[in-house]
């Protein structure tokens, strides 16, 4: 291996491990607002339990989010320098923006919504809770903004030469929303509302096979699979319209994710298989013109192939392929856990099968995530600024294979102990439950422990 592929599969390793917490607390910071702006409409103490339950899982994940973060920043100055030196306008200016209007937004106010409970007013609180919130998406948008940048860049003029060489802004605006951001920033939180989502499924259907905080899991649940649910089916239309984005701004990523070597009417679309690159095509089960239908509306519009391109601009199209597939299967799983709960949902805690697939189902957007971040960077090689600059260009030139290997095993036990504590304590939360509230069984009935604080209301009782 060369110091090049190294620093890529350092990066990734980097970035991938980093992402699995922000679409976390992203979509946690959601079913925080939900939960307390339910609390305060119905009075009902259940909803404040749960707020404060889901309130330690997001501290968690956002403390996590924000510590394997701050690496990135020596990833880019250590291993990409070069490329640092040549987009450091345009990311000084996203990444500037990032800081002041959300991560000041989200971290000044996450004292309020941790320790803020009965020192200032509930309105207040709320109030804050929905900053946090704000404030990571707004983290995601800004992140998402330079990434975008990379993939379709806008705004800006090449100054200097050589080595000298530098991307300057011309027109800031025009940087943020440059072709592809609207349709990739959508994708992105739409995917982190399915990681909280379903986050919260996973533990509520892990309390009812347990039999404990049944109310608690009963009302998380239903928040949960609401979330998850509208979540799941938005992701199928942000992911059409990103995908014909693609087909318009990058239309060799676009080839390749489906293993299009020729164009041809009635382009099919993989539904699973590989490419052989030896023949050039998909060996595998496809859909005839569904490819056509998705991008033109029109099953007979034939879809560019990669043959008319020069093949030294092609990605890795046998990866490219199994991630994107990878994350459609992903989603297809998603779809069939939440449409199984809805059908379930009057007898979820009868239904055995359903509660251990929920356990599980947090690891599907997740590697929804993975693949489809994989898709999306791998896809744009070997460029690491589309058309302006490629990958090769952009490496530290002074670094030596030994180092990389060194801080990339370093970086293995770092985050293998990182994770392994984020597990730990993930499992406390878990056994420790919502509250010390606890349900009572009368006659083969679970009393609600909740129901003396419900405003007067009849008490209720869950099977």
């Amino acid at each position: 291996m060369d110091v090049l592929l190294l620093s890529r599969i350092q990066f990734a390793f980097n970035i991938g491990f980093h992402y699995l917490f922000p679409p976390l607390s992203i979509g946690l910071g959601v079913v925080l607002v939900i939960a307390e702006g339910m609390y305060l409409k119905t009075k009902k103490s259940i909803y404040e339990e749960l707020t404060k339950f889901w309130v330690k899982i997001f501290a968690l994940t956002f403390a996590l989010g924000v510590a394997t973060g701050v690496v990135q920043v020596f990833s880019f100055g250590n291993n990409w320098a070069r490329y640092s030196r040549f987009v450091g306008d345009v990311f000084g200016s996203a990444l500037a923006a990032e800081g002041v209007f959300a991560f000041t937004l989200e971290a000044g106010f996450l004292g309020v919504l941790l320790f803020g409970w009965n020192k200032v007013k509930p309105r207040i609180h709320f109030l804050s809770t929905i900053l946090v919130c704000l404030g990571a998406h707004f983290s995601a948008i800004w992140i998402v903004v330079a990434n975008s940048w990379m993939q379709t860049p806008a705004g800006f003029k090449i100054v200097g030469e050589g080595v000298h060489r530098r991307a300057e802004v011309t027109d800031f605006w025009q940087m943020v929303f440059n072709p592809s951001f609207l349709d990739r920033i959508t994708h992105v939180l739409i995917g982190c509302w399915m990681t909280g989502g379903f986050m919260v499924i996973a533990i509520s259907a892990y309390y009812f096979l347990k039999k404990r905080h049944l109310q608690f899991a009963k009302y998380s649940m239903y928040i949960g699979l609401s979330v998850a649910t509208i979540a799941t089916f938005l992701q199928a239309v942000s992911g059409d319209s990103t995908g014909r984005g693609v087909a318009r701004n990058q239309p060799e990523k676009l080839a390749a994710i489906e293993g299009i070597f020729e164009t041809t009417e009635s382009t099919p679309m993989g539904v699973l298989g590989y490419v052989d690159m030896k023949e050039r095509k998909v060996k595998g089960l496809t859909i005839p013109g569904l490819l056509s239908f998705l991008v033109y509306r029109n099953f007979k519009t034939p879809v560019t192939g990669l043959n008319a391109f020069d093949s030294n601009d092609w990605p890795n199209v046998g990866v490219v392929f199994q991630t994107y597939h990878l994350m459609l299967w992903m989603w297809g799983l998603m779809l069939i856990t939440v449409l199984w709960g809805l059908w379930k949902r009057k007898r979820l805690e009868k239904s055995k099968w359903l509660l251990r697939l929920m356990v599980v189902s947090p690891f599907f957007p997740v590697i929804a995530n993975q693949a489809g971040w994989f898709t999306a960077e791998m896809g744009r090689q070997p460029w690491i600024v589309y058309h302006v600059m490629r990958t090769t260009q952009g490496f530290s030139k002074n670094l030596s294979v030994a180092q990389v290997i060194g801080s990339l095993s370093m970086f293995f036990v770092l985050y293998g102990s990182i994770l392994t504590l984020f597990f730990y304590l993930l499992n406390r939360k878990l056994q420790h439950g919502p509250s010390l509230k606890e349900e009572k069984e009368v006659d083969g009935v679970y009393a609600d422990p909740y129901s003396a604080t419900n405003g007067g209301k009849e008490c209720q009782h869950y099977k």
